[in-house]
C-alpha cells in the first residue's frame, strides 16, 4: 500500500500533487508545528525572476502552534497582492481568461475562514473541481492510529511505500526507511508561459497554462 504523508497545502506543487495522485491513502499532517519554511501558507508561481511566492499571513501569536490551530491574519491586506501577483504573471497564459474570474472569487472567500487549514481544504477542493480530478485525503488529527513518527505510522496502516513532501527536511519529520519517496526523479513538463520551463511551481501554474488539459500532464 502506498501512503502519502504531507502537510495541508492550498495549492501544492506538482511533486506533491503527483505523490497524492499515486497514493492509496493520503494523509494531511495537521498535527505538526506550523513553520514559515513550509508550504501550508504559500505557493510558488512563475515570476519574471524565477520562482515567486504568494502568501497567506498567519497571526503572530499562532506561529508556534500546530497547523490545525493557526489562524489567518485578516488585519493584513494580503488578498489584493496575492491576486495581483497571479494576474501580473499569468494574464497572458492560455487558460487565464477561462479561470480568472472564478479563481479570484475563491481567493477572496478566504475572509470567511478563521483557520488556515479550513481555507486550505476549501481552496484545494476548488482547484480539484476546476481541473476535474479528486483526491480523497484524511487529516492526521482524525486518525486514532496516527503517530508523529512517519515510519511507525506507515507500519500501523500497512504501507510499504511512503511518499513525503518534496524538499521538506527543514520543517517535517522525515522517514528513515529506504522505501520512502521524497519527490519524483523528473518533474512533469508542459507548455508554460515564458521562454523556458521552470519546475517547482504550484498547481496554480498548471491551471493557467494547461487548464482542462492538465490530465495530459499528470494522468488523473
Amino acid at each position: 500500500m502506498r501512503l502519502a504523508l504531507l502537510q495541508p497545502q492550498f495549492a501544492p506543487n506538482l511533486y506533491d500533487l503527483s505523490a497524492m495522485l499515486k497514493a492509496d491513502m493520503v494523509v494531511w499532517n495537521d498535527l505538526e508545528q506550523w513553520s514559515r519554511k513550509g508550504r501550508t501558507h504559500r505557493a510558488a508561481i512563475k515570476g519574471e525572476q524565477g520562482l515567486q511566492w504568494v502568501n497567506i499571513p498567519i497571526k503572530t501569536e499562532d506561529k508556534k502552534k500546530s497547523i490545525s490551530e493557526v489562524r489567518i491574519e485578516h488585519s493584513e491586506d494580503w488578498i489584493d497582492p496575492f491576486w495581483n501577483a497571479l494576474h501580473h504573471n499569468y494574464s497572458e497564459a492560455t487558460w487565464y481568461d477561462f479561470f480568472a474570474e472564478e479563481l479570484e472569487f475563491e481567493i477572496r472567500r478566504a475572509t470567511e475562514f478563521e483557520k488556515l487549514i479550513d481555507f486550505n481544504i476549501y481552496f484545494f477542493d476548488s482547484l480539484q473541481h476546476f481541473l476535474e480530478f479528486k483526491i480523497e485525503f484524511q487529516l492526521a488529527s482524525t486518525i486514532p492510529e496516527f503517530d508523529p513518527n512517519p515510519d511507525i505510522f506507515a507500519e500501523r496502516v500497512g504501507a510499504d511505500i511512503l511518499f513525503q513532501e518534496q524538499d521538506s527536511k527543514n520543517y517535517q519529520w522525515l522517514s528513515d526507511d529506504a522505501n520512502t519517496v521524497f519527490d519524483e526523479k523528473s518533474h512533469p513538463r508542459y507548455n508554460q508561459l515564458g521562454d523556458s520551463f521552470l519546475p517547482g511551481c504550484s498547481v496554480l501554474d498548471l491551471l493557467f497554462n494547461k487548464g482542462k488539459e492538465s490530465f495530459s500532464v499528470l494522468g488523473f
